[in-house]
Protein backbone atom coordinates (compact mmCIF):
# COMPACT_ATOMS: atom_id res chain seq x y z
CA UNK A 1 0.00 0.00 0.00
CA UNK A 2 1.40 3.39 -0.97
CA UNK A 3 0.39 6.74 0.49
CA UNK A 4 -1.98 7.47 -2.39
CA UNK A 5 -3.90 4.29 -1.58
CA UNK A 6 -3.82 5.07 2.15
CA UNK A 7 -5.37 8.48 1.50
CA UNK A 8 -7.83 7.13 -1.06
CA UNK A 9 -6.64 9.90 -3.40
CA UNK A 10 -7.82 9.59 -7.00
CA UNK A 11 -7.22 11.68 -10.08
CA UNK A 12 -10.45 12.84 -11.71
CA UNK A 13 -9.02 15.16 -14.35
CA UNK A 14 -5.98 17.18 -15.34
CA UNK A 15 -4.82 19.02 -12.22
CA UNK A 16 -7.83 17.70 -10.28
CA UNK A 17 -7.72 15.09 -7.50
CA UNK A 18 -10.28 13.89 -4.98
CA UNK A 19 -10.47 12.06 -1.66
CA UNK A 20 -13.22 11.10 0.77
CA UNK A 21 -12.63 11.95 4.44
CA UNK A 22 -13.15 8.66 6.26
CA UNK A 23 -12.37 7.62 9.83
CA UNK A 24 -8.81 6.57 8.96
CA UNK A 25 -7.87 10.16 8.08
CA UNK A 26 -9.50 12.23 10.81
CA UNK A 27 -8.56 13.71 14.17
CA UNK A 28 -10.50 12.82 17.33
CA UNK A 29 -12.35 16.08 16.60
CA UNK A 30 -13.95 14.43 13.55
CA UNK A 31 -12.25 16.41 10.78
CA UNK A 32 -9.41 15.77 8.33
CA UNK A 33 -6.02 15.40 10.03
CA UNK A 34 -3.85 18.28 8.85
CA UNK A 35 -0.96 16.03 7.87
CA UNK A 36 -3.28 14.04 5.62
CA UNK A 37 -4.39 17.23 3.90
CA UNK A 38 -0.79 18.27 3.29
CA UNK A 39 0.04 14.74 2.13
CA UNK A 40 -2.78 14.81 -0.42
CA UNK A 41 -1.50 18.07 -1.86
CA UNK A 42 2.08 16.80 -1.98
CA UNK A 43 1.08 13.57 -3.75
CA UNK A 44 -1.00 15.46 -6.31
CA UNK A 45 1.78 17.97 -6.99
CA UNK A 46 4.43 15.26 -7.34
CA UNK A 47 2.25 13.34 -9.78
CA UNK A 48 1.31 16.38 -11.86
CA UNK A 49 4.82 17.85 -11.97
CA UNK A 50 6.70 14.57 -12.37
CA UNK A 51 9.19 15.82 -9.79
CA UNK A 52 9.87 14.93 -6.15
CA UNK A 53 8.87 17.30 -3.37
CA UNK A 54 11.62 19.42 -1.85
CA UNK A 55 9.46 21.59 0.38
CA UNK A 56 5.76 22.09 0.96
CA UNK A 57 3.79 24.17 3.41
CA UNK A 58 0.09 24.08 4.19
CA UNK A 59 -2.07 26.90 5.51
CA UNK A 60 -5.27 25.57 7.08
CA UNK A 61 -8.25 27.82 6.47
CA UNK A 62 -11.17 25.64 7.56
CA UNK A 63 -12.19 22.05 8.32
CA UNK A 64 -13.08 19.06 6.17
CA UNK A 65 -15.50 17.06 8.35
CA UNK A 66 -15.82 13.29 8.35
CA UNK A 67 -17.45 11.96 5.14
CA UNK A 68 -16.75 15.20 3.26
CA UNK A 69 -15.47 15.06 -0.32
CA UNK A 70 -12.25 17.04 -0.77
CA UNK A 71 -11.30 18.25 -4.25
CA UNK A 72 -7.63 19.13 -4.74
CA UNK A 73 -6.66 21.40 -7.65
CA UNK A 74 -3.03 21.84 -8.65
CA UNK A 75 -1.29 24.70 -10.45
CA UNK A 76 2.28 24.46 -11.77
CA UNK A 77 3.04 28.16 -11.52
CA UNK A 78 6.66 28.14 -12.72
CA UNK A 79 8.44 25.15 -14.28
CA UNK A 80 12.20 25.71 -14.24
CA UNK A 81 15.14 23.62 -15.34
CA UNK A 82 15.55 22.00 -11.91
CA UNK A 83 12.68 23.23 -9.76
CA UNK A 84 8.93 23.54 -10.24
CA UNK A 85 7.13 26.11 -8.09
CA UNK A 86 3.56 24.95 -7.57
CA UNK A 87 0.50 25.17 -5.40
CA UNK A 88 -2.51 23.05 -4.54
CA UNK A 89 -5.89 24.21 -3.29
CA UNK A 90 -8.24 21.90 -1.39
CA UNK A 91 -11.98 22.60 -1.56
CA UNK A 92 -15.07 21.21 0.18
CA UNK A 93 -18.43 22.11 -1.39
CA UNK A 94 -16.78 24.92 -3.30
CA UNK A 95 -15.17 26.42 -0.17
CA UNK A 96 -11.39 26.65 0.11
CA UNK A 97 -10.18 24.85 3.23
CA UNK A 98 -6.46 24.39 2.60
CA UNK A 99 -3.75 26.07 0.54
CA UNK A 100 -0.43 24.36 -0.17
CA UNK A 101 2.65 25.94 -1.71
CA UNK A 102 5.52 23.70 -2.78
CA UNK A 103 8.82 23.45 -4.59
CA UNK A 104 9.59 20.22 -6.44
CA UNK A 105 12.76 19.01 -8.14
CA UNK A 106 16.26 17.78 -7.47
CA UNK A 107 19.82 19.14 -7.70
CA UNK A 108 23.22 17.44 -7.59
CA UNK A 109 25.22 18.84 -4.65
CA UNK A 110 24.96 16.58 -1.59
CA UNK A 111 26.83 16.43 1.74
CA UNK A 112 27.99 13.01 2.95
CA UNK A 113 25.86 13.14 6.10
CA UNK A 114 23.31 15.40 7.79
CA UNK A 115 24.45 18.24 10.04
CA UNK A 116 22.35 17.10 12.96
CA UNK A 117 22.24 13.82 14.88
CA UNK A 118 19.55 11.26 15.54
CA UNK A 119 18.81 10.93 19.27
CA UNK A 120 19.95 7.75 21.00
CA UNK A 121 16.67 5.93 21.63
CA UNK A 122 15.62 2.26 21.73
CA UNK A 123 14.39 0.63 18.55
CA UNK A 124 10.66 0.60 17.85
CA UNK A 125 9.98 -2.89 19.17
CA UNK A 126 11.75 -2.01 22.42
CA UNK A 127 9.47 0.99 23.01
CA UNK A 128 5.98 0.85 24.55
CA UNK A 129 3.04 1.30 22.18
CA UNK A 130 1.08 4.51 22.62
CA UNK A 131 -2.32 3.66 24.06
CA UNK A 132 -5.02 5.68 22.34
CA UNK A 133 -7.95 6.44 24.69
CA UNK A 134 -11.18 4.80 23.58
CA UNK A 135 -12.84 8.22 23.86
CA UNK A 136 -10.81 9.33 20.81
CA UNK A 137 -12.73 6.84 18.64
CA UNK A 138 -11.50 5.82 15.19
CA UNK A 139 -8.99 8.30 13.80
CA UNK A 140 -5.56 8.68 12.22
CA UNK A 141 -4.18 7.58 15.58
CA UNK A 142 -5.77 4.14 15.24
CA UNK A 143 -4.93 3.69 11.53
CA UNK A 144 -1.24 4.33 12.20
CA UNK A 145 0.93 2.71 14.86
CA UNK A 146 3.12 4.72 17.23
CA UNK A 147 5.51 3.83 20.05
CA UNK A 148 6.95 6.18 22.66
CA UNK A 149 10.74 6.41 22.32
CA UNK A 150 11.43 9.48 24.47
CA UNK A 151 9.18 11.30 26.92
CA UNK A 152 6.08 10.27 28.83
CA UNK A 153 3.03 8.36 27.70
CA UNK A 154 -0.41 9.95 27.97
CA UNK A 155 -1.11 7.86 31.07
CA UNK A 156 1.94 9.36 32.80
CA UNK A 157 0.88 13.00 32.44
CA UNK A 158 0.45 14.10 36.07
CA UNK A 159 0.97 17.86 35.86
CA UNK A 160 4.73 17.69 36.35
CA UNK A 161 6.53 19.77 33.74
CA UNK A 162 8.94 17.89 31.50
CA UNK A 163 11.37 18.22 28.62
CA UNK A 164 10.32 19.96 25.39
CA UNK A 165 12.08 17.17 23.49
CA UNK A 166 10.21 13.92 22.83
CA UNK A 167 10.33 11.19 20.22
CA UNK A 168 8.06 8.49 18.89
CA UNK A 169 8.32 5.75 16.30
CA UNK A 170 5.53 5.76 13.72
CA UNK A 171 4.46 3.56 10.85
CA UNK A 172 1.55 2.94 8.54
CA UNK A 173 1.06 -0.85 8.77
CA UNK A 174 1.76 -2.44 5.40
CA UNK A 175 3.46 0.69 4.02
CA UNK A 176 7.20 -0.01 3.93
CA UNK A 177 8.64 2.74 1.73
CA UNK A 178 8.14 6.28 3.00
CA UNK A 179 7.29 9.03 0.56
CA UNK A 180 7.07 12.78 0.94
CA UNK A 181 3.35 12.28 1.54
CA UNK A 182 3.91 9.75 4.32
CA UNK A 183 6.41 12.05 5.99
CA UNK A 184 3.93 14.92 5.77
CA UNK A 185 1.49 12.82 7.82
CA UNK A 186 4.10 11.96 10.45
CA UNK A 187 5.32 15.57 10.57
CA UNK A 188 1.93 16.59 11.95
CA UNK A 189 2.72 14.64 15.13
CA UNK A 190 4.57 17.78 16.25
CA UNK A 191 1.22 18.93 17.65
CA UNK A 192 1.40 16.15 20.26
CA UNK A 193 4.70 17.52 21.55
CA UNK A 194 2.96 20.21 23.63
CA UNK A 195 1.88 17.73 26.32
CA UNK A 196 5.26 16.61 27.69
CA UNK A 197 6.69 20.03 28.66
CA UNK A 198 3.36 20.98 30.28
CA UNK A 199 2.87 17.59 31.92
CA UNK A 200 -0.79 17.62 30.85
CA UNK A 201 -2.79 16.08 28.06
CA UNK A 202 -3.36 18.65 25.37
CA UNK A 203 -5.28 19.01 22.14
CA UNK A 204 -4.27 21.15 19.22
CA UNK A 205 -5.32 22.51 15.86
CA UNK A 206 -2.62 23.12 13.28
CA UNK A 207 -2.48 26.57 11.74
CA UNK A 208 0.22 25.47 9.33
CA UNK A 209 2.40 22.47 8.52
CA UNK A 210 5.70 22.46 6.65
CA UNK A 211 7.68 19.48 5.37
CA UNK A 212 11.23 19.68 3.97
CA UNK A 213 12.34 16.43 2.37
CA UNK A 214 16.01 15.46 2.67
CA UNK A 215 16.12 11.96 1.17
CA UNK A 216 14.00 8.83 1.00
CA UNK A 217 14.97 5.25 1.78
CA UNK A 218 13.04 2.08 2.65
CA UNK A 219 12.19 1.89 6.36
CA UNK A 220 9.26 0.32 8.16
CA UNK A 221 9.34 2.77 11.06
CA UNK A 222 10.06 6.51 11.10
CA UNK A 223 11.38 8.21 14.24
CA UNK A 224 9.64 11.54 14.87
CA UNK A 225 12.23 13.50 16.89
CA UNK A 226 10.06 16.36 18.21
CA UNK A 227 11.49 19.57 19.67
CA UNK A 228 9.05 22.15 20.98
CA UNK A 229 10.21 25.76 21.06
CA UNK A 230 7.60 27.84 22.86
CA UNK A 231 3.97 28.25 23.93
CA UNK A 232 2.55 31.75 24.24
CA UNK A 233 -0.94 33.20 23.97
CA UNK A 234 -2.42 29.80 23.21
CA UNK A 235 -0.10 29.06 20.28
CA UNK A 236 2.81 26.60 20.34
CA UNK A 237 5.68 26.21 17.89
CA UNK A 238 7.82 23.18 17.24
CA UNK A 239 9.82 21.11 14.79
CA UNK A 240 10.46 17.44 14.13
CA UNK A 241 13.37 15.63 12.56
CA UNK A 242 12.18 12.47 10.80
CA UNK A 243 14.68 9.59 10.80
CA UNK A 244 14.79 6.12 9.26
CA UNK A 245 15.49 3.07 11.41
CA UNK A 246 19.13 3.05 10.31
CA UNK A 247 19.64 6.71 11.16
CA UNK A 248 19.15 8.50 7.85
CA UNK A 249 17.54 11.94 8.08
CA UNK A 250 14.49 11.74 5.83
CA UNK A 251 12.89 15.15 6.40
CA UNK A 252 12.26 17.98 8.81
CA UNK A 253 8.81 19.27 9.74
CA UNK A 254 7.52 22.31 11.59
CA UNK A 255 4.20 23.81 12.58
CA UNK A 256 2.23 26.30 14.65
CA UNK A 257 -0.45 24.82 16.91
CA UNK A 258 -3.48 26.39 18.58
CA UNK A 259 -3.12 24.44 21.84
CA UNK A 260 -5.56 23.72 24.67
CA UNK A 261 -5.66 21.47 27.71
CA UNK A 262 -7.58 18.27 26.95
CA UNK A 263 -10.82 18.39 28.93
CA UNK A 264 -12.33 15.14 27.69
CA UNK A 265 -12.32 11.63 29.19
CA UNK A 266 -8.93 10.22 30.15
CA UNK A 267 -9.67 6.69 28.99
Amino acid sequence: MDVKQFLGLQQVGKGHWRLEVDERLITPGQFLFGGCGLAAGVVALEEDSGRPCIWATAHYLSYAPTHATVDVFTTLAVVGGNVTQARATAMVDGKEILTINAALGRGSLTADEPWTQMPDVPGPMDCPPRIIPAAYGQSIFTSTETRTALGRTMEQMDGTKGSPNTALWARVPGHLEPSAGTLAIFGDYVSGGVANPLGQRTMGRSLDNTIRVVTLEPTEWVLCDIRMHALSGGFAQGTAFLWSERGTLLATASQTIAAKIWDGPRS
